[in-house]
């Protein structure tokens, strides 16, 4: 039978909760100040701990506090006598399991114990605490490529033979798959590891912005060029410069591109100075550049320029084997980054990823698992905390819905609403989840045009 120890510095509550938990089936033991309660976790080793928040001495925060470096899988549900917002959020940071407000609604607690109980059975008949297994992945800092499917491990061949050398490379690939990331190991574990890395978005400006970006310019110009710049190119200097969605670049654009390519040399925009080129060029893209030719949209002599060697980076649809190992990277990655501790996967997660299609693709898999770790209560990550994307047809179908990360700002606009409607829109608890001021937030609410629901 599971102990619950309930600790609270009023006796008649003391009296009335241990009643009420006896009458579940639960043998109960009782504090009445912090210390007490915290004796009792390291003698009794109850299976869940009830405390109040204001109490003589230790209040219950710290009482929650201490309990996490003592055990931190004990659940703990905090209760309090004041509605207090911010003190939700804070025993929830701390790693409350929940956050009860008196009068205590008796049904709310039973359910409330049931489910935290249930969470630690869950926790504790999974034996296998995630690891990063050094096998299955290759490490850039921060970011690791992971993958142990044949088309995965070609790639990471591949780039072993293009990394020691300045051949120009293509990456294309599905929005999503990771073309920047393969780029930067192109980059970073071959002879250019220290030279620049330079990344141009080649959607985000127009044609003339373009030009000025990647050749620089001189002063004068053109209206606004109080002073000479020097462009991506001349930046990059013996480095790499990283070319994305090249498949935006105008006709214009292309013709000049193909000339640096060609003659290793550029002029700055208004200047007549030759300037060497002497950087590695890799260039990706989600579309399908040979249709494009096609279409007279792109030259197909710059085509066969850049694709001196290609990486083509299949979808996640088509690599579901490494579903497991990407979502044991992303709990490793997010727990240190949002300060959590979901190191288990329960029953059927894996499963019930790989019954997806993964349009979005791994960007979209790392934010179905942020947004489960956020909203984890135990250690656990579970179905319950996983939101699929779906839409459905006119048909009645039902599809996914694919998130169309194409900017920094949409991908910051998709999590900000979603973080939004998780909390029912309690823009206090979103802004400390995000790490976000409250004004920072409701101005990004106005800019991204958000509502509700």
């Amino acid at each position: 039978m599971e102990k619950i120890l309930i600790i609270d510095d009023n006796k008649l509550i003391l009296k009335s909760l241990k009643e009420s938990i006896s009458k579940m089936g639960y043998t109960t033991l009782e504090a009445e100040d912090g210390e007490a309660g915290l004796l009792l976790v390291r003698t009794e080793h109850p299976d869940l701990v009830i405390t109040d928040f204001q109490m003589p001495g230790i209040d219950g925060l710290e009482v929650l506090s201490k309990i996490r470096k003592l055990n931190i899988s004990l659940p703990v549900i905090l209760l309090t006598g004041f509605g207090d917002v911010v003190l939700t959020i804070k025993s929830i940071q701390l790693g409350a399991f929940d956050f009860l407000e008196k009068p205590i609604d008796p049904v709310k607690l039973k359910s409330t114990i049931q489910f935290a109980l249930n969470s630690v059975k869950v926790s504790n008949s999974l034996n296998e605490v995630l690891h990063v297994d050094a096998s299955s992945v290759h490490m850039l800092e921060d970011n690791i490529l992971v993958g142990k499917t044949p088309q995965m491990k070609e790639i990471f061949k591949n780039i072993g033979r293009i990394s020691m050398s300045k051949v120009n490379v293509l990456i294309q690939g599905e929005t999503g798959t990771g073309k920047e990331l393969i780029a930067r190991l192109v980059h970073y574990f071959g002879i250019t590891i220290n030279q620049p890395l330079v990344v141009v978005n080649c959607s985000a400006l127009s044609e003339s912005l373009l030009e000025s970006e990647l050749f620089g310019h001189v002063k004068g110009s053109f209206t606004g060029s109080i002073r000479d710049k020097k462009g991506k190119f001349e930046l990059a200097g013996e480095g790499t410069i990283l070319l994305d969605e090249i498949s935006e670049i105008s006709l214009n654009t292309q013709v000049k591109l193909l000339r640096v390519i060609q003659e290793l040399e550029f002029e700055r925009v208004g200047g007549e100075e030759v300037i060497p080129m002497k950087a590695r060029i890799i260039t990706a893209t989600n579309r399908n550049l040979e249709t494009l030719i096609k279409e007279g949209k792109f030259r197909e002599d710059l085509y066969y320029r850049l694709k001196v060697f290609t990486i083509d980076l299949p979808p996640l649809r088509e690599r579901k084997e490494d579903i497991r190992d990407l979502v044991i990277h992303f709990l490793y990655k997010l727990n240190k980054r949002f300060n959590k501790n979901v190191v288990k996967i329960g029953e059927g997660v894996i499963e019930m990823l790989k019954a997806h299609d993964w349009l979005g693709n791994v960007r979209e898999l790392e934010n179905t698992i942020l947004q489960a770790i956020v909203m984890s209560k135990s250690d656990v990550l579970e179905k319950e905390n996983i939101t699929l994307n779906f839409r459905q047809q006119p048909d009645g179908k039902v599809i996914q819905e694919l998130p169309q990360f194409r900017s920094l700002a949409e991908l910051e606009k998709y999590h900000i609403k979603r973080i939004l409607e998780e909390v029912n829109w309690n823009k206090l608890e979103a802004s400390h989840i995000l790490d976000i001021t409250r004004p920072t937030l409701n101005a990004k609410i106005e800019k991204y045009e958000l509502v509700r629901d």
